[in-house]
């Protein structure tokens, strides 16, 4: 197997700054010598504990410290966990991003929502096209996923070829465009891979991932079995090949479609516009238009599928929805797994629909659009890399991937299970994690981004948790006594109406401890208040084993 020849002994580092030990929010960087390239930049979805939290984006500091090394931005595919993070990155730096055409038409879409179309270098990348950058040389190559133009990427260095699958899977029989190019990754074998970084997400599951083409079978039976109802499919907003042939079965079976929820709509407008869906004439209608057909004439495309509360499917369910209420002669129909950390919201959803008197489908209507571990193998034994570096998954996938590659002959050593900061040098004489850099995760609330940390996170949990208790005190200016007070107000801890004991002996414990303050303390409010919380506190606990949060307020008069 040949390798290309570093000559100058310099060695590739790559840096994860997200992506690992998480599904979301990848963004690798590659750097060698004085160039940067990085890969994705996507966000991640907040978990339960982060009260009030819209996303979560990736800490990019390493970058900033290392702007004039940096040459842009390639992206794999036009999901939010690759491309979602990229208008807050980027209005903190200014880099040239590269993408393929739905993937560009999608964050042209974000960058108009920023304001930030006129301020960003953008080149449109097509399959087999290589660009320089830097002392890299970036090709794009065609693969298959859950939304279509996603690319794989061969990135040549000066150390040798690193290939970077984004997320894929093999499907021989696409719904649009070309089979993934496999011919390409064994071409690439044949001149010598350097490393190998190979999606995990499905490294656990055995065996093909389906093609997305056996889920327009389903659909087709599924609305031979249900003429006589109307039909609302939820899915994905981004699973353009999924649209697609839900338009196809509505079409076969001389229904009309309607498309609601934002990002449905925005992403079936700019696919539309770029030709890779196709929607045949006076097919599809507009929401107001619904009444003037028979139900069992229509069918609604919607987002939801995962239970987010504000979606279009969500809000019919809870009757919220202004235009659309669901009941009997309705079947909705789930087209998509739960993803891990959903699972409660989507069955709630579920059992919602179902009260509401509707015909529930959520099995068999959906197919990954992520490799298994026999896809997985394919891509290995086509490049032959010397080392492998799973990525894109939580640690048990990162894990699952390193025993296929171990079963495959691969060893241990030269599999590297890494942390999202850890730099990886390699070249042909070795490889090992060196060192790190900072990372994390900047929280976005509204239009805030970073100024929601873990002390404001805590707050917010404790509030969540035992609620808050106000204790307003006033005091004479001159001689410091208690002048009006102490007033206790509860929010969230118990119902005041409900607990006068209760209340009459917390105020009764703040003013002893008011008295013991003010004849010690003097001037010293400080002190004073930290006195009242301290005893309030501790009473609180003995008698109801809570422990609110104690906000004194020290009124001067």
């Amino acid at each position: 197997m040949k390798q290309n020849k570093n000559e100058n002994g310099s060695k590739l580092k790559i840096i994860p700054l997200g992506g690992l030990e998480q599904i979301g929010m990848n963004i690798t960087a590659f750097e060698y010598e004085d160039s940067i390239v990085v890969v994705d930049c996507g966000l991640s979805f907040p978990t339960d504990d982060m009260l009030g939290i819209d996303m979560v984006i990736p800490d990019v500091t390493y970058l900033k410290d290392n702007i004039e090394k940096v040459k842009g931005f390639v992206f794999t595919h036009g999901h939010e966990d690759h491309i979602g993070a990229l208008p807050y990155i980027l209005k903190e730096m200014s880099v040239p991003i590269y993408a393929t055409r739905l993937t560009m038409g999608i964050i042209e879409n974000k960058l108009k929502e920023h304001n930030l179309t006129n301020n960003v270098r953008r080149k449109v990348v097509k399959f087999g096209q290589i660009i320089n950058l830097g002392c890299f040389r970036i090709e794009f190559i065609k693969t298959n996923h859950s939304i279509v133009d996603a690319a794989a990427l061969a990135i040549y260095s000066p150390a040798g070829i690193v290939v970077h699958t984004g997320d894929f899977k093999v499907d021989y029989t696409p719904v649009f465009g070309d089979a993934i190019d496999l011919q390409r990754f064994a071409d690439l074998g044949k001149k010598g891979v350097l490393a190998l970084m190979c999606d995990s997400t499905n490294a656990e599951r055995p065996g093909f991932t389906q093609s997305e083409k056996t889920v327009g079978k389903t659909f087709d039976t599924l609305f031979e079995e249900h003429k006589g109802t109307r039909i609302i499919v939820a899915t994905f907003a981004s699973n353009v090949d999924r649209v697609q042939q839900i338009i196809n079965s509505a079409y076969k079976f001389g229904r009309k479609v309607v498309v609601e929820g934002r990002s449905m709509v925005n992403i079936i407008d700019t696919a539309q516009k770029l030709e890779v869906l196709n929607i045949p004439e006076n097919t599809l209608i507009d929401i107001e238009q619904l009444k003037n057909f028979p139900k069992a004439k229509t069918v609604l495309i919607t987002t939801g599928s995962q239970g987010e509360s504000m979606a279009a499917l969500s809000r019919m369910a809870s009757g919220m929805h202004k235009k659309i209420s669901i009941g009997q002669g309705d079947t909705v129909i789930f087209s998509s797994n739960p993803i891990p950390g959903n699972e409660k919201s989507v069955t709630k959803v579920i059992n919602e629909l179902f009260r509401k008197g509707a015909d529930v489908i959520f099995q068999d209507v959906h197919v990954s659009g992520h490799a298994c571990a026999e896809e997985i193998k394919l891509l290995y034994t086509l490049t032959q890399p010397k080392y492998a570096v799973p990525v894109h998954g939580e640690y048990k996938h990162l894990m699952a991937q390193k025993k296929i590659v171990t079963d495959l002959g691969y060893d241990k050593e030269n599999v590297f299970v890494m942390n999202s900061g850890d730099v990886l040098e390699l070249d042909q004489n070795g490889a090992a994690v060196t060192g790190k850099v900072p990372v994390g995760a900047i929280l976005v609330d509204g239009l805030g981004v970073g100024d929601v940390g873990n002390v404001v996170l805590r707050d917010r949990q404790h509030l969540a948790e035992d609620g808050i208790l106000i204790v307003v005190i006033a005091l004479d200016s001159a001689t410091n006594i208690l002048v009006g007070g102490p007033e206790i107000v509860s929010r969230g801890f118990v119902y005041v109406r409900e607990s006068d004991v209760l209340m009459d002996e917390a105020r009764k414990v703040v003013n002893d401890a008011l008295d013991r303050s003010l004849s010690k303390n003097g001037n010293d409010w400080g002190k004073i208040k930290t006195m009242t919380k301290d005893s309030l506190s501790e009473f609180l606990w003995k008698k109801t084993k809570r422990r609110p949060m104690i906000l004194p307020i020290i009124m001067e008069v």
